[in-house]
């Protein structure tokens, strides 16, 4: 007699929003035990979200501390290193069901701590802290190509924001564009700036339109993951704020928001904290739980 494979619990949450119709919406799965690579990635292409978070038992660096694991992120087509808003999403999960409490998270990018905190009106918040981050230059022929594959022009990017590739876990190309009505015509070449990404290992683009000194609205296309734009990037979120402090652009000790999804019709809110003793960078948000029937 054969015994079926064990099918673990999908749970189904939206990061950086309250509303399930708002924000990221993120596959986690709270015991991935005995799952192999190719059946999280199929777990992962069936929910169709760009990622899935996979917790598991934690490396033996971590083992004995409370409330450890080990963390494995899948878009439909392939593995990530790291991805903000399915941590926030499995934090929030994990803390609905075994209560608040901080977490510890190994991902393939580094160890990322997780911070539980109630809102005003009793909603769940979680705050990651990135891995340490950098910035890196990118070549003027990489942003023309760029460009090209978005059907942008050099006209259409802000001269106070420079180009950068920003990583704190994954990495990300920051371009800034000079109007919001740029940043919300969005309509590009999905295979040339997939292959692309591909060629510098970008896990998005992150576009950025500067509303205020602290407040920015963001897209993030992501055709490297199968999808065409992540609705609320929290990784991408703490490579721009890694960016914007060391460019001088911000604050070193500043709270930015970042509003995206709004143009996709999930709206939602990433809190991005920069502090000037620490180069580490904290991204946080609510969560909410999504409906099966939604």
């Amino acid at each position: 007699m054969t015994t079926q494979p064990r099918r673990p619990e999908i749970l189904r949450y939206t990061a950086f929003s309250a509303d399930p119709a708002g924000g990221n919406p993120a596959g986690v799965v709270l015991d991935a035990t005995g799952l192999s690579d190719d059946e999280q990635l199929a777990i992962a292409a069936e929910l169709g979200y760009s990622e899935t978070a996979f917790l598991t038992a934690p490396p033996a660096e971590l083992a004995g501390r409370e409330r450890a694991y080990t963390v494995r992120y899948f878009s439909p087509k392939a593995e990530v290193s790291f991805c903000g808003h399915a941590t926030i999403a499995t934090a929030i999960a994990y803390a609905e069901r075994h209560g608040s409490g901080d977490l510890v998270l190994a991902t393939s990018a580094g160890t990322v701590p997780v911070t539980m905190t109630e809102t005003p009106d009793g909603a769940l918040r979680a705050t990651l802290t990135s891995v340490e981050p950098a910035v890196h230059e990118v070549s003027g022929k990489d942003v023309s190509e760029a460009l090209d594959a978005l059907g942008w022009s050099a006209t259409d990017l802000d001269p106070a924001f420079p180009p950068r590739i920003g990583y704190a876990g994954a990495r990300h190309l920051i371009l800034a564009a000079a109007t919001r009505s740029r940043l919300a015509d969005l309509s590009y070449d999905f295979e040339r700036l997939k292959d692309f990404m591909t060629s510098l290992d970008l896990t998005t683009v992150q576009l950025v339109w500067r509303e205020s000194e602290t407040v920015f609205h963001v897209r993030d296309p992501f055709p490297v993951g199968g999808v065409v734009e992540d609705p609320a990037t929290g990784a991408a979120a703490a490579a721009f704020g890694a960016y914007a402090r060391e460019l001088g652009l911000v604050p070193e000790e500043s709270v930015l928001v970042l509003h995206q999804g709004a143009d996709m019709g999930r709206p939602g809110e990433l809190r991005v904290e920069l502090f000037a003793d620490d180069a580490r960078v904290r991204v946080g948000g609510t969560g909410t739980r999504i409906p099966e029937s939604d």
